[in-house]
């Protein structure tokens, strides 16, 4: 048996290093592992199992039956594998049966084995796949056993990383800017609202591109000379006058010096590298070892302090890699605007609500998900603003004001005050729109307008009784599936889509089926064709639903299974052709015939309703409607597929306008057929949620919005200042002979007649 840990993955390394060098396929390379390993720590089984859509494959293994490879496969949390894949957890057992979590699967033969450690394949700080090994003979394996399959585990990741075996992404990096004075910087306004913070730079660790060391003498000075430039940076930080005397910063600073200086956290990174890891890997396999430790900490203050290190080891990290760039190295520890190139919803998600404040972005548009994720999170966005990384520098104090486009940069005394002036104006206008939150949206005429708000998140329903809606009218339900790091089980989606309805009470909730791909990619749920050129129009919603119709199954069952008793609205998206209409239905349909087999508490009704995203439907539209409950009309995917402008491409984010006649004329068009064959319509855009837009859009006949909790106090005030009859003549005349300015004309009109448009 090896020595040590350092000597024992060593001995595998030095074996490995040719392997993975070897041209070979992935799946000889990984057979070949198995072999190397099993050898070096006598085990008579090692086996690798990969994480694929959600699920933990069989890859490779020696010792049990080649007949299970790609055959065998394990649900996270379940069995062996499962638990250590699903709680990033090492299992070493002498008798694996005994384990509450055993799961035996007898087309691998694993009967006859008794012993049992297994260790999870980590990247990115998520697992991504399991490495075991077994014995006939009861036994635990040794630490350094142990020890040497995490770190044999973490060279694997880079394998099957490179192999394309997981999912990869990239992002770019900031710099400090280099000015101090006080600045007014313009842009697009994305999400309105008001909000103060420090800057940080968002950008995704550091892509480590070798593990294994070719010099292990060159690889320990290079994380020598990382230390004391580290230890540089802290103490200059220490010094700055800025910092001001006292406060949890200074508190903060010198929690990193003490781990700075820390000879003991060095001592196990050079013992890494011993193991034959580069320096870039040595300091990655000591941060896996601490966000282990943090797993298992119930203090607070202690949980603090390992954060810290990790806070540490990412610095260290970014400089030994030459990959520098000025990260957010403290995390949000305070109020924060986020400065970004881009962003998307996923990465949105993963920040901290209560200290995210805010958003700026050099790029961005008004219909981008990371736009609408924003917005149902209520964090104000300023889109389109250059040279940030010139202007803004980390920490520096901002003031964002939305809502009249613009941010303060290191604002001036007097700056802060007109700020605050303006913050308690918006405070005084929102007040007025919550008295009127128990009146009804209707127009000076008596047209009742259906006001409904759109969520996504379990904490967003509570916006029902803030502002008086009538319901949800969009429930995103891929919003559970960009905030999880592995597919949602069945129960978890389910307890969600219940809470929702509890909450909404005798309110009405439409959920929308997952909406996935495009910029809504999640890394457990791969695309077999490779990178699409336009995913905006490829491989999504719908369609990719329709395809790995499994997902949608279990999102079917969920769904049923919750609204038992209640009427459940299903709304379907992108649909293109009425057959993709009637498939998903039928797929529902059974799951309720399957569910109903089993005396299962069935909805008392569903609903079944389409979303008018693509143009095409509108032709089919006399073949649809006699189907339908209801009728969508999602203008965020209308309006970039009618005008063929990428809604996610800077470039292109003002080159249409939703008061442009064509989307006007469109929405008019579908307005009639939808009344005359009963099928109630909504628009459930962002388009919607402007005053002045969703004024053009009751106009054409539109009765039902859905929008987001922010817009509806002023879009109620809108409406209740409208005469509804007098503006869809006007509207009329206007759509027969469009004038250059429809903005403009829509405008005035509103002011001669006395709508509220604020």
């Amino acid at each position: 048996m090896p020595v040590s840990a350092a000597a024992s993955a060593r001995e595998i390394l030095t074996r490995l290093h040719d392997v993975m060098a070897a041209r070979s396929t992935a799946q000889a390379k990984l057979n070949s592992v198995t072999q190397i390993i099993g050898e070096a720590i006598d085990s008579e089984v090692c086996s690798i199992y990969l994480l694929r859509e959600g699920v933990l494959e069989l890859f490779a293994t020696r010792g049990l039956d080649q007949d299970a490879v790609h055959v065998t496969k394990l649900a996270l949390g379940e069995g062996l594998v499962g638990t250590i894949a699903k709680h990033v957890e090492v299992l070493n057992l002498d008798e694996a049966a005994s384990h509450p979590d055993f799961a035996y699967k007898p087309e691998t033969g694993e009967d006859r084995f008794h012993s049992f450690a297994g260790v999870p394949i980590i990247r990115r700080e998520r697992a991504v796949g399991v490495l075991a090994v077994q014995h006939t003979d009861p036994r635990r394996y040794a630490d350094v056993e142990i020890e040497a399959l995490q770190t044999v585990a973490m060279v694997l990741s880079e394998l099957i990383a490179n192999a394309g075996l997981i999912d990869e992404s990239t992002g770019g990096s900031t710099r400090p800017a280099q000015s101090t004075q006080a600045l007014r910087v313009g842009g697009q306004k994305l999400v309105e609202g008001m909000a103060s913070g420090h800057a940080v730079f968002h950008q995704p660790r550091v892509v480590i591109e070798h593990t294994v060391a070719e010099d292990i003498d060159a690889e320990r000075h290079r994380v020598y000379a990382a230390f004391d430039k580290m230890r540089e940076q802290i103490d200059r930080m220490a010094r700055e006058a800025e910092f001001g005397v006292g406060g949890e910063h200074v508190e903060v600073l010198e929690t990193y010096k003490m781990f700075a200086y820390d000879e003991g956290w060095a001592r196990r990174i050079n013992e890494a590298i011993d193991s034959g890891l580069t320096a870039e890997a040595a300091i990655e396999r000591v941060q896996q070892r601490t966000r282990q430790r943090m797993r298992q900490i119930d203090d607070p203050l202690l949980a603090d302090r390992m954060h810290d290190l990790e806070d540490m080891a990412n610095r260290l990290l970014r400089i030994v890699s030459g990959q520098m760039g000025t990260a957010a190295q403290m995390g949000l520890r305070q109020d924060t605007i986020l400065i970004a190139r881009n962003l998307g919803p996923a990465e949105l998600l993963e920040y901290d609500r209560r200290r995210l404040k805010g958003v700026i972005l050099e790029e961005g548009s008004l219909t981008a998900h990371v736009t609408i994720v924003a917005r149902a999170m209520g964090v104000p966005v300023l889109g389109r603003v250059r040279d940030v990384k010139r202007l803004i520098g980390e920490g520096d104090l901002l003031l964002l004001d939305v809502t009249e486009g613009v941010a303060f940069v290191r604002p001036s005394t007097g700056m802060e005050e007109a700020f605050e002036a303006r913050l308690q104006l918006r405070q005084k206008r929102r007040q007025a729109f919550a008295a009127m939150r128990d009146l009804p949206p209707a127009t000076r005429d008596g047209q009742r307008v259906t006001l409904m708000v759109n969520a996504g998140l379990r904490d967003d329903v509570a916006a029902l009784d803030m502002t008086g809606a009538d319901g949800i009218g969009l429930f995103r339900t891929e919003f559970q599936f960009l905030v999880s790091a592995t597919l949602p089980q069945r129960e978890r989606q389910q307890r969600l889509y219940r809470e929702v309805l509890d909450a909404a009470g005798e309110r009405p909730v439409i959920f929308r089926t997952v909406d996935i791909g495009g910029d809504k990619a999640l890394p457990y749920l791969t695309h077999d064709d490779g990178e699409e050129e336009n995913p905006a129009m490829g491989w999504r919603a719908l369609r990719l639903a329709l395809e790995r119709d499994g997902l949608m199954k279990a999102q079917a069952r969920a769904l049923i299974e919750a609204a038992a008793g209640r009427t459940l609205f299903v709304m379907f998206p992108m649909v293109s052709e009425p057959w993709e209409f009637d498939e998903a239905r039928a797929l529902f349909e059974a799951q309720r015939a399957f569910l109903a087999g089993r005396n299962k508490r069935l909805p008392a009704d569903i609903r079944y309703g389409a979303m008018l995203e693509v143009p095409a439907l509108a032709e089919q539209l006399d073949l649809l409607l006699p189907r339908l409950d209801f009728l969508s009309i999602g203008t965020n995917d209308l309006t970039q597929f009618l005008f063929a402008a990428d809604r996610a491409n800077p470039k292109l984010a003002e080159r249409y306008d939703w008061l442009s006649p064509s989307i006007l004329r469109f929405i008019a068009r579908i307005v009639g057929p939808a009344r005359q064959a009963g099928v109630k319509l909504a628009v459930c855009g962002e388009m919607g949620g402007r005053p002045l837009e969703a004024m053009a859009l009751i106009g054409l006949g539109i009765e039902r919005l859905s929008i987001t909790p922010a817009a509806v106090g002023p879009v109620k005030a809108m409406i209740r200042s409208l005469d509804q009859a007098e503006l869809a003549i006007y509207l009329r005349e206007l759509l027969a002979a469009p004038p250059r300015d429809m903005r403009g004309a829509l405008s005035d009109w509103a002011e001669r007649h006395g709508v509220e448009l604020a």
